[in-house]
């Protein structure tokens, strides 16, 4: 499989790594800092991974689009109008978007409703994620794809954080985001009930997994339809989804 890979961050550069050490799997090019400035610069690729920012997105979905590219976009940060886009490119051309692409948070996220749909609202629901002093959005998206797992109709209220006087608790998810020192990734989702509780966690040690499931994302998508698929599509099979 043939590969590009936009952005040269900390997962730009993990992926180049990962795929360095893999005989399946060959990077054609880069896209962004220290590479070339467009998809349209290379030729012969079957998928690329997109780890870079926000602002990338127009020239990334232009250029898959015009050049029929599956895509893989694990950027985070998007806004409601680049969802939009997101989406739009989708009916042209297969996308597998994703905040997180681990295949153990995948699990955690099904198990999550799963939970959240049996428990009720007899539990009240706490998320927490940790990450690395320099990551710069918060909460994460991987937190933000649980919130919407456990309260698909938005019948809660999301808490970030809590400070003085703040009364008792309402109907509301608390999401608490932690950052210090080199930590891939860690997130976990408490059920607190009367005399129980119950709690899925996900810790990550390397970035290698993510860029592994990504890299599965991308064979998926490489022989998949045009549309909208998440990590979910993946590893349990799916038809594509819309995200809300």
């Amino acid at each position: 499989m043939n590969i590009a890979i936009v952005g040269n961050g900390r997962m730009g550069q993990t992926l180049d790594a990962v795929c360095a050490r893999r005989d399946d799997v060959r990077v054609i090019g880069h896209v962004g800092r220290g590479g070339c400035e467009s998809l349209d610069a290379l030729d012969g690729l079957d998928a690329a991974l997109d780890f870079s920012a926000p602002e990338n997105l127009p020239m990334l979905l232009s250029g898959a689009v015009r050049r029929r590219i599956p895509l893989v976009i694990g950027t985070t940060g998007m806004s409601g109008a680049q969802g939009e886009a997101i989406r739009a490119a989708s009916r042209r051309i297969p996308i597998v978007w994703s905040e997180n692409f681990s295949v153990g948070v995948t699990v955690l996220v099904r198990l999550a409703r799963l939970a959240a749909q049996a428990l009720g609202r007899e539990f009240d629901m706490e998320i927490v994620e940790t990450h690395h002093n320099r990551k710069v959005d918060a909460p994460s998206g991987t937190a933000k794809l649980i919130l919407r797992q456990i309260d698909p109709e938005g019948l809660y209220a999301p808490v970030y954080g809590r400070s003085g006087r703040i009364g008792a608790r309402g109907r509301e998810i608390g999401v608490h985001a932690v950052r210090g020192g080199t930590a891939a990734g860690e997130h976990s989702l408490r059920f607190f009930g009367r005399m129980e509780e119950l709690e899925l966690r996900h810790r990550a040690d390397s970035r290698e997994i993510f860029a592994q499931g990504a890299l599965r994302a991308a064979a998926f998508a490489r022989e998949a339809e045009p549309g909208l698929y998440d990590m979910e599509d993946v590893l349990f099979g799916g038809d594509g989804w819309t995200r809300s």
